[in-house]
């Protein structure tokens, strides 16, 4: 592989602010997925991840759609989704399951709960690093690039209109969409920087936390928690991870869990991910974070905890509202720009 920007890249970040900001943003919808940029060159495809890890073995669907769809030599910013044509959904849960060791099973997920990709933003073109470029002239090109593109290959919408943009705000709780993203249409591709906005939709819920991941520099830190609820039936199940500590809290954590440490057992959200888990005995806290489908909680960016306490029953009601078409997208067509 020999491009103009090279595996791997950390993504652009954005930072939360609490309303739709003024000042000549243009937004777009926040996808609900795995933040992924995607490098091609001829034959060879990588698809990257937030942490910069390649996440390409897991795709191979996307694989040959990028392929078939995309320029023969590009590095395009965007997320992975997986939707559900049923409910008019994206379905993060079914998106984290694509995530296995076993080839026989990425086989089989693929043809089962096949992946589709957002594309947000452009790095590079053919021979053209296009980083230091401003987003509008970086939008104009992806645009000219996926003009031809097909499911599952999608060009996100956009919008320069603030009113059009609280209108989608409003469409996206509940429907597998997690808020908008504003960006400064003379903004350069900054990576791992937080220089976007993020405006998402914020519930809280008392969550059962069940284990915890080391962190990657070492176990004397956290790396994420695993949190559940328990369901009518008494069963603890998974509704995600938590993981934007500062460092200072994440040390804290771990000493804290230090000699929490059970007997696995046979169920719950550390029987649902891959190893390097240590399950903990259930502990209460209160998580930030969205409200999906179904009135399953996806975790935000912090956690407060609460002692002495291993059960709560807590549904938290979810807004029946379709994922907005724009025009076509996830039933075929390309999605193309709003305003």
């Amino acid at each position: 592989m020999d491009l103009p920007v090279m595996p791997p890249v950390a993504p652009m970040l954005a930072k939360p602010v609490g309303a739709i900001p003024d000042g000549g943003y243009v937004f777009e919808p926040k996808w609900d997925g795995f933040r992924s940029i995607i490098f091609r060159d001829g034959a060879e495809v990588e698809i990257g991840s937030r942490n910069e890890r390649p996440m390409t073995r897991y795709f191979p669907e996307l694989v040959d759609a990028v392929l078939a769809e995309l320029p023969s030599r590009c590095v395009i910013d965007g997320e992975v989704v997986v939707p559900d044509f049923k409910s008019g959904r994206l379905d993060f849960e079914a998106l984290q399951l694509r995530i296995h060791p076993a080839a026989s099973r990425v086989r089989l997920l693929a043809e089962q709960t096949p992946a589709h990709f957002v594309a947000f933003d452009l790095l590079a073109l053919d021979g053209t690093d296009y980083t230091a470029a401003p987003f509008r002239e970086r939008r104009a090109v992806l645009e000219r690039a996926l003009a031809a593109a097909a499911s599952p290959i999608h060009l996100t919408p956009i919008t320069s209109d603030a009113a059009v943009a609280r209108e989608w705000f409003g469409q996206f709780e509940g429907a597998g969409l997690d808020g908008l993203i504003a960006k400064s249409p003379e903004g350069v591709y900054e990576p791992d920087k937080r220089v976007m906005l993020k405006i998402k939709h914020e519930r809280t819920a008392d969550c059962v936390v069940a284990g915890y991941r080391p962190h990657k520099s070492g176990d004397d830190a956290i790396g994420s928690l695993l949190l559940g609820l328990h369901r009518p039936d008494g069963v603890l199940a998974s509704v995600g991870v938590v993981g934007a500590f500062p460092m200072e809290m994440r040390r804290a954590l771990r000493v804290e869990l230090e000699h929490a440490g059970v007997e696995p057992g046979p169920a719950g959200p550390c029987r649902e991910q891959p190893g390097g888990v240590v399950e903990i005995a259930p502990r209460l806290g209160d998580v930030g974070g969205r409200v999906v489908a179904g009135g399953v909680l996806v975790p935000g960016d912090h956690v407060s905890r609460a002692e002495g306490l291993d059960h709560v029953e807590c549904p938290v009601p979810a807004r029946e509202t379709a994922v907005p078409r724009f025009g076509g997208c996830f039933l075929g067509d390309s999605c193309r720009p709003s305003s």
